[in-house]
């Protein structure tokens, strides 16, 4: 990646702030875009950052997965119609791009963890427009990477832990789902594998997700202790908890194909939660 233009659409965000934070630490040239100055949805705006571009990293997404039942149009303009324009922007300037996507394009049923070659099937409009996203971006015809990422957690963003350990400080008594299996995985983690992606042009589709698989109640369970929280839990079922949005239950990743492009093995989820928690305990978070 040397001397080359790096851009990151999504730059303020929860992933997008921690690339952009390696970035420049790795003395990347890089400029970085979002809202409130940057629409990704405004084509002559889109068009315009990407003049001098060589890469683009794209982490803009509309996240909000309740939200988006009632806001389609807005999911499927971030998600969906940006990524295809992205798309044949990069095809006709012949830059790559690598784009962000999520465990979501999946109904979660399987016995098994997902691979690269497992059939999609979201089974909420958030996924919908996800997988709508990737496949205009592959449509479109250009050089590209798309990553899926799960239950991403970071400084810069609202996620399950610090939503987590804010209630904890309200209430003596949480109740958390036991049936929602995946993997925690540090947005700072998922940074250095995609800049690693970046160095390498790599094309194609993969997994990325943090060693290892665990419940939400079981993962509330790590991070009460690792913080001394006394807050009493409750395991439940999703079905407990009524929602516009369906969850996948299992968003188990099989990460073998995106492995083979590292050169460390995936760390287990305990051990970069762990550090995360002791930064929130440094900066008072906690």
């Amino acid at each position: 990646m040397a001397n080359e233009k790096v851009i990151i659409l999504g730059g303020k965000g929860m992933l997008g702030s921690d690339v952009a934070s390696l970035c420049r630490l790795k003395n990347i040239d890089l400029e970085s875009f979002d809202l409130p100055e940057f629409d990704i949805t405004n084509y002559k705006q889109l068009a315009d950052v990407l003049q001098k571009a060589d890469l683009v990293i794209n982490c803009a997404a509309y996240t909000d997965v309740e939200g988006a039942e009632d806001q389609k149009e807005s999911a499927f303009k971030i998600n969906a119609d940006a990524a295809g324009k992205l798309g044949q922007i990069a095809r006709d300037s012949g830059f790559w791009v690598l784009h962000i996507s999520t465990d979501f394009v999946f109904d979660g049923r399987s016995d098994k963890a997902y691979a690269e070659t497992d059939e999609p099937n979201p089974i909420n409009v958030y996924g919908q427009s996800k997988l709508a996203g990737e496949q205009l971006l592959v449509a479109s015809g250009c050089r590209c990477c798309i990553i899926r990422v799960e239950w991403t957690y970071g400084l810069n963003g609202n996620n399950f832990i610090t939503k987590l350990i804010r209630n904890a400080r309200d209430k003596k008594e949480l109740r958390i789902v036991d049936d929602q299996i995946g993997s925690p995985t540090a947005t700072e983690e998922a940074a250095k594998v995609i800049l690693k992606l970046a160095s390498l042009k790599q094309e194609g589709l993969f997994h990325f997700a943090a060693e290892g698989f665990v419940s939400r109640f079981e993962m509330a369970g790590f991070i009460f202790d690792k913080l001394n929280l006394p807050v009493i839990l409750r395991s439940c079922k999703t079905k407990d908890f009524p929602s516009a949005a369906q969850r996948p239950l299992s968003s188990r990743f099989d990460c073998s194909k995106i492995s083979k492009q590292l050169d460390e093995p995936i760390e287990r989820w305990e051990k970069p939660l762990g550090r995360f928690l002791e930064k929130l305990t440094k900066k008072g978070l906690s």
